[in-house]
């Protein structure tokens, strides 16, 4: 019996070309998730400064 192809991007540049090759969405607000805790604490407090809040 022969061996069957695997794969081939013959058409598949064509397909992905049909819609759009698109960017990811941008969201509003990125996770802080795994950032530095210092960072982040000043974040908030140069944040509260704008706003005309106490930082605490």
């Amino acid at each position: 019996m022969a061996k069957s192809k695997n794969c081939t991007a013959h058409n598949l540049s064509y397909k992905a070309h049909k819609n759009g090759i698109k960017k990811p969405r941008k969201h509003k607000h990125t996770s802080t998730k795994g950032m530095d805790p210092k960072f982040l604490r000043n974040q908030r407090c140069w944040l509260h400064s704008l706003l005309g809040l106490p930082c605490s």
